[in-house]
């Protein structure tokens, strides 16, 4: 059979080269929405970067299309939404760009420790300076490296050659191993007291927001330099800027920026901060390699197999659809709730299939996979679904396990989860009820009837008259709704456990008031 692809945006030849052994390919760039919408109903694959934006209309329109490729790692421009409900694989090349990121980095770096930037200028403009740009060594300092990734991963390899002693920080690889990379793991306040230059790969998630701000920064060594090539809005720029200024930090190298192109940026024009364009993706080589990807996934796709960086989940067999799509709702939800509620860096999932649920064999993968994608997906860069997710698992030094068991606790199925931390251990257990829908029916042995959806308050607390009562005013006094409670314990007067649904977001300080409140042990907020 002879495919048709459609390359919309300006690909590598050596990918469109691979492409042209195994298919028909037609290269058309520049095409408006409404030429896309024309023409794209003769093709089975489509691949893109990111100057085409792949609407709703578009992938409608693609009556034949089967996959939809992104040559880089953003799928901003691509509606995955509707890519999904039509059944369009869609998938991009998030390594292609390592190695240049890699490198990037340690340019910035040694730019940084050795003024090149500012020597460069200052000879250009007919001066001979030696003396003002005396620089250090990367020789024996110690590197913090905040996010283990691929890229964190290639830093630390090249930063080790220099000599460099290897500190880090990843709350989802364990310290073996993080050592096994010739990294030492540690928390990430440790790490911001001990390393002599701090570089960050993380994403840009609400928990990496400004992750380096005005408070961090003091904790840190006199005379730290900071590198940025991964995402703008790590780093508070305006705290950056003024610590530079102050001389806290000797100075900083910025790729990355919270508004891009920047406007009024207050890190732009600062002596001791280097600041390139976002260049970090931005060498031939990077480019040559995201298209060899996606042309290799493309064929990968239409030839009836996987691909490495599917980032939407492919569609559920007619003859599983109807037992395995709710419990692999029910299984990332559970995995979303636990991971905003557990403590420490994951090491062990153990997936537990009880009743008939013990008799899906391999089909239960795809379950364990949604479980695994509601654990990760929030805290990662990169999409996480029902094909990369075990890889993705394996790659962070996560044992994935599952077991079969006729015990369902008196319901007909019964889906297990059991996590285990460096510093804990959570069991949640679930079930799709006949007419009522998915519920979570015991959260670390408490039994209970919660919907899992929306915005929720998890406490332990002193089983005592008033406790529920206190927090629920707290949350009243700052027009908190209260849509549901759900409260658990063992034997009365001691521990106990109550869940709250919420109608809406419950910010930190409110949080902190709860967990203030007398005879209340802990208490986190979670959003399903």
């Amino acid at each position: 059979m002879t495919y048709t692809i459609l390359v919309s945006d300006e690909l590598a030849e050596e990918g469109i080269e691979i492409l042209r052994e195994h298919a028909m390919v037609d290269v058309n760039t520049g095409l408006s929405e409404d030429e896309l919408v024309a023409t794209i109903e003769n093709y089975d694959a489509l691949l893109v970067r990111s100057g085409t934006q792949v609407t709703e209309r578009v992938i409608e329109a693609g009556k034949k299309l089967q996959f939809i490729g992104r040559a880089g790692a953003g799928v901003d421009n691509i509606d995955m939404n509707a890519a999904t409900r039509h059944g369009v694989i869609v998938a991009n090349a998030p390594e292609g760009n390592t190695l240049a990121a890699t490198e990037h980095t340690m340019a910035m770096m040694q730019s940084l420790c050795r003024n090149i930037p500012q020597a460069n200028a200052s000879m250009q403009a007919g001066e001979w300076k030696r003396s003002k740009f005396m620089g250090v060594e990367l020789n024996d300092k110690t590197l913090g490296i905040v996010g283990l990734g691929r890229i964190g991963r290639e830093v630390a390899k090249r930063a080790s050659s220099f000599n460099m002693h290897i500190i880090g920080y990843d709350p989802f690889i364990s310290p073996d191993k993080a050592a096994e990379m010739g990294i030492e793991s540690m928390s990430l306040d440790e790490l911001f007291t001990k390393a002599d230059i701090i570089t960050v790969h993380t994403p840009l998630i609400k928990e990496t927001r400004h992750i380096i701000n005005e408070k961090t920064i003091a904790t840190m060594k006199d005379g730290v330099r900071i590198v940025n090539c991964a995402r703008g809005g790590i780093i508070d720029e305006a705290a950056l800027a003024k610590e530079v200024k102050s001389g806290k930090i000797a100075g900083a190298a910025i790729d990355v920026f919270e508004e891009e192109p920047p406007k009024n940026c207050p890190l732009i024009g600062i002596p001791n901060i280097i600041v390139t364009p976002h260049l970090g993706a931005s060498t031939v080589e990077a480019q040559k390699n995201v298209s060899i990807s996606i042309a290799k996934q493309c064929l990968e796709v239409l030839g009836g197999r996987d691909a490495k960086y599917v980032v939407n989940a492919p569609i559920i067999p007619s003859e599983q659809h109807e037992t395995i799509e709710p419990y692999a709702t029910l299984g990332e939800r559970m995995g979303r709730l636990m991971i905003q509620i557990i403590e420490g860096r994951i090491q062990k999932l153990e997936m537990i299939y009880g009743g008939e649920l013990a008799t899906l064999g391999q089909s239960a993968k795809l379950i364990t996979h949604m479980a695994i994608k509601g654990l990760l997906d929030p805290i990662l860069r990169f999409p996480v679904n029902m094909v990369n997710a075990a890889y993705i698992a394996k790659d962070r030094g996560i044992t994935v396990s599952e077991t079969t068991t006729g015990e369902s606790a008196g319901y007909k199925n019964l889906l297990t989860m059991k996590i285990t931390t460096d510093s804990a251990e959570l069991v949640i257990s679930g079930s799709v009820l006949y007419k009522g829908g998915a519920r979570i029916v015991s959260i670390a042995g408490y039994t209970m009837d919660m919907v899992p959806e929306g915005a929720v308050i998890i406490s332990r607390h002193l089983d005592k008259p008033g406790v529920i009562g206190r927090a629920s005013t707290i949350l009243g006094e700052h027009k908190i709704n209260i849509a549901g409670m759900q409260v658990g314990r063992f034997q009365p007067g001691e521990e106990a456990i109550m869940v709250l649904n919420v109608d809406a977001d419950v910010p930190e300080e409110v949080m902190e008031a709860i967990r203030g409140m007398p005879g209340i042990y802990s208490a986190k907020f979670a959003r399903i």
